[in-house]
Parts: structure tokens; C-alpha cells; sequence
């Protein structure tokens, strides 16, 4: 399980960094907090790896003792498959509590810790790069001068900005970020809007006590650490969808785990001939269903598509099923071949 989870993680954090990378290069972060951030996402990567290790590492483990014979030598010497199922249950505990950890307490932490950096960061962008007394493009055709910035880079005075057939100019400038979308604008005080039309003489003219200058709109990944950012504790009882979907995500990673390990341990079991790895493409595929329609529900959840009553709890009464359906279908079909077989004799 320790080999399948260093090799999943190595991936996982491979491409986030990569991801990282291309966003620092194209200056939407700055470099030194590449490294940091890979580091606050590491237990969200952690909780969606470990139920997948636990199922590979039992259909790889138990598959070898099959393949090689030893289980059928231990089932002769009185060693039952409830006995062995306890004993695979054990370290499915360990790994329950793990992710719960991680799910409940320190995703939510790692993320709220993120979206700190993120807030700083926004905070920071436009007005670092201003320099007072300099005309200075922005994205788009946006050129804006300032006269003076305060020391805190928080404030500009006496602007001017130029952005199409649109001046305006203003006593002063801040930056504002609305709570409920994470748009960043810029609201200049006591100015003048002059719209242009190119070939014309005519000039409209607006005076304004405040005036809102969209900046940018809040990334996509900053509105999915937004949601991770709440903490557990403040998801019970909300109404809202999106806390409802997280709810049941983070506690759906957390029952995942005994439900895998109890359909991975029948299916585990091969024929000497078939070799340990016979079983192990449907059973990932099995898994990745599993994972995949839980993905969908939180989606839909979110969006309010969903009744929340139902959410996510179906899929994991269906799985249960399976893998009981899976450990005692066969029991009972070979206890009452036995008893058809006493009975003839």
C-alpha cells in the first residue's frame, strides 16, 4: 500500500506541478509560492489516494497467496475467511481514521491556508506592478498612470486610466475584492469618465463621487479552494448546496474505505492458473465507477440538481451490496452444494 500511494502521489504531484508551473510563467503567481502551495494540497491528494492504495495493495497481496497456494494451504490448516477478512479489516480501520483526518481536519486547513495566500496575492497583483509617475499597459488595451502610490501600495492618487475610447480620471484610487464572487475591482473616488467615438468631435462626459473598474474575475481553482476552505464543523445544518455537496463528499471519501477493502478481499481470490493479476483490471475499473459517479453527485449536488436526502448515500448502500453479495454469495452457494450432496449420499 506505502509503494502504490508513493508511485499515485509522485503522479498526482507531478502534474499539479506542472500546473503550477504554467500559472507562474504566465505571472498569475508568483514563483515562490509554487513549492508551498503543492505542500498545503498534499492531505487533498492524500484522501483520494489511500482508498485506491488500500484496494490495489489487498487484490495485490492476497492475489499472491492464491496464485501461489498459500491460501488454499491456510484454508486447509482451519484458517477461515472470516478470520482472514478480520485481520484485512484491521489496517481498513487505521487507513478509515487516516482519511477522516485528513477529510474532515486537515484538507479544509490546508485549503483555508491556500485561499489566505491566494486573497494576499490578489491583493498584491495590480498595485505591485504600478510605478508612480509612469504610464503602465495592463491586459487588454488598459494603460493607467498614477501620481503617487501610498506606502503600502494600497492607494493611488491622482489617476488616470485609458482603456479603448474610455479616460477617466480620479482623486484617488483602491482596490476592493467582493466576498461573494472574488471579482477584483478598482474604486476610483471624485473623477471624471470621458467616452470617445473615433471621428467624431462630440465627447461624453460623466462626473462620479465612485466608480467601479472590474479588474478581474475570480480564477476557477481559487472558487474550488473557497469551497474546500470551510471548515467541517461549519457545513452541518447549511442549506446552502455547495456545503451540502462537500458534507457528503468528505464523508464519502471516509466510508469508501471499508466498502473497498470488503469488495476487494473476494475479489482478490484467482485460479493458480490465472495468475495474481487476473482480477485486477475489472476490479479498478469496479473502483473507478465507484469514485467517478460519486464525482457526478457532488456536481450535481452543488448545482442543486439533487435531492440531498438521497446525495451521495445510494451509492455507497449499492457498493455495500456488491461486496457483501461478493464475500457470501459464494459461502452459500458452496454450503448448500454440501448439504445437496449430503442429502443424495
Amino acid at each position: 500500500m506505502v509503494a502504490v500511494t508513493g508511485i499515485l502521489l509522485m503522479i498526482l504531484m507531478s502534474s499539479r506541478l506542472i500546473y503550477q508551473l504554467t500559472a507562474a510563467a504566465a505571472g498569475k503567481i508568483p514563483l515562490e509560492i509554487v513549492f508551498f502551495t503543492l505542500l498545503l494540497r498534499m492531505p487533498s491528494f492524500l484522501e483520494m489516494i489511500l482508498p485506491l492504495s488500500l484496494f490495489i495493495a489487498i487484490l495485490l497481496a492476497y492475489g499472491r497467496l492464491y496464485a501461489e497456494s498459500e491460501m488454499t494451504v491456510l484454508t486447509a490448516t482451519g484458517f477461515s475467511n472470516s478470520k482472514l477478512l478480520g485481520y484485512t479489516l484491521l489496517p481498513a480501520g487505521i487507513i478509515t481514521l487516516l482519511v477522516a483526518f485528513f477529510s474532515l481536519y486537515l484538507s479544509p486547513m490546508g485549503a483555508q491556508k491556500m485561499e489566505d495566500l491566494y486573497r494576499k496575492q490578489a491583493s498584491m497583483t495590480e498595485f505591485e506592478l504600478l510605478a508612480p509617475g509612469r504610464f503602465q499597459g495592463s491586459k487588454g488595451s488598459r494603460v493607467t498612470y498614477t501620481e503617487g502610490l501610498s506606502a503600502d501600495k494600497s492607494e493611488m492618487q491622482n489617476v488616470f486610466i485609458a482603456d479603448g475610447n474610455t479616460i477617466l480620471l480620479a482623486r484617488t484610487g483602491t482596490q476592493k475584492v467582493n466576498a461573494d464572487t472574488g471579482s477584483r475591482f478598482l474604486e476610483l473616488h471624485d473623477g471624471k469618465r470621458f467616452d470617445i467615438v473615433p471621428g467624431q468631435m462630440d465627447i461624453e462626459a460623466l462626473d462620479f463621487e465612485l466608480y467601479g473598474v472590474k479588474i478581474a474575475d475570480e480564477a476557477a481553482e481559487r472558487k474550488k479552494i473557497k469551497k474546500e476552505a470551510v471548515p467541517t464543523s461549519e457545513l452541518f445544518g447549511s442549506d446552502n448546496p455547495r456545503h451540502v455537496s462537500q458534507l457528503q463528499w468528505r464523508f464519502s471519501l471516509i466510508i469508501m474505505v471499508p466498502i473497498c477493502a470488503m469488495i476487494a478481499f473476494p475479489l482478490s481470490k484467482v485460479n493458480p492458473r490465472q495468475g495474481r493479476f487476473a482480477r485486477l483490471f475489472p476490479a479498478i475499473i469496479l473502483f473507478m465507477m465507484y469514485i467517478t459517479i460519486l464525482i457526478s453527485l457532488r456536481g450535481m449536488l452543488s448545482k442543486g440538481n439533487l435531492n440531498p436526502v438521497i446525495g451521495m448515500w445510494w451509492v455507497h448502500v449499492v457498493y455495500g451490496l456488491i461486496g457483501a453479495g461478493l464475500l457470501f454469495i459464494p459461502e452459500w452457494n458452496r454450503r448448500r452444494k454440501i448439504k445437496r450432496l449430503s442429502c443424495v449420499n
